[in-house]
């Protein structure tokens, strides 16, 4: 599709090494335009005038020819002009979730974060990370997630597959960011198939993370589920609290693109149900709205 990015995982590197892009768009709501007051006009008015010289007939065609009258019919036009409502920028309400600190909280196009969320617990894992040794926010998760992640990179390194960490924790003003930057390069209807809008990303709970190989030059693509590492991760990430988010031929579900790179921490046994029956985390979570 040649995109290298997507659900909220899109390569927001390359923004905070360069530049922020900033654009946006929401879905509009229509509000209603207050109708103009009456200004049908009494056009008896206009032949009532005293006549001049005693020539009825030529007052009334002066004051018909007059062009300051002529002018008066042009205001009920403007008024059928108001009539139409108008398109509005205010974008629909997402609800909030009531549990955002729970593991199993579950943030998608349908609920979102409360406002300026960012959880307490954040820590980085002692893992290898795609930029290097940088303490950023995008090398972060919440405690228990961390921990388990850095089992899972142990375990999965003495087998001989070598994982990389690119993506963790993400603020509600770098989803704005990368949300936008990407609206800008491929347009809204493409955006909101491979990006969160703003406080609907997962990687703002601090319990997912986009994990990549050097076999894919350490980008988040989706040659990535036919590498070594990639059907590694697809096989035991649920030992670990771990689920593939957004699995290949469930767009209509999750509402996103197939990402074999974006797993999201739920805790061993919520992960384990949903690999062995073959779930999405909404069908797990029994919410389910199909696109």
């Amino acid at each position: 599709m040649g995109l290298s990015l997507l659900a909220g995982c899109t390569g927001f590197e390359s923004l905070l090494d360069e530049k922020e892009v900033l654009i946006g768009t929401q879905h509009a709501t229509k509000t209603a335009v207050p109708q103009m007051a009456d200004y049908d006009m009494d056009w008896n008015v206009f032949f009532e005038k005293e006549p001049d010289d005693g020539d009825d007939v030529a007052a009334a065609e002066d004051d018909t020819e007059d062009p300051a009258n002529e002018e008066e019919p042009a205001e009920p036009a403007e008024e059928e002009k108001t009539e139409e409502p108008e398109e509005s920028a205010e974008p629909e309400a997402i609800p909030v979730v009531a549990n955002p600190g729970a593991m199993n909280v579950m943030v998608n196009k349908f609920w979102s974060l409360p406002e300026g969320y960012r959880p307490a617990d954040l820590i980085k894992p002692n893992v290898l990370f795609s930029f290097g040794d940088e303490n950023s926010d995008r090398s972060k998760l919440r405690a228990e997630a961390a921990e388990s992640l850095e089992i899972m990179f142990n375990v999965a390194k003495g087998e001989g597959i070598e994982l990389y960490a690119r993506s963790g924790f993400r603020s509600y003003e770098t989803q704005e960011a990368i949300f936008k930057n990407e609206v800008a390069t491929f347009g809204y209807e493409q955006a909101v198939l491979y990006v969160a809008l703003p406080g609907t990303s997962e990687h703002q709970t601090g319990l997912a993370m986009d994990i990549t190989a050097k076999s894919v030059g350490l980008e988040l693509v989706e040659a990535f589920e036919g590498t070594a590492e990639g059907k590694w991760l697809a096989a035991n990430a649920h030992h670990y609290g771990f689920i593939l988010r957004y699995p290949k031929g469930k767009t209509n579900i999750t509402g996103y693109a197939f990402e074999p790179w974006h797993f999201r921490y739920v805790g061993v046994d919520v992960a384990g149900e949903i690999y062995t029956k073959g779930l999405t985390f909404e069908e797990y979570m029994g919410d389910v709205r199909e696109f």
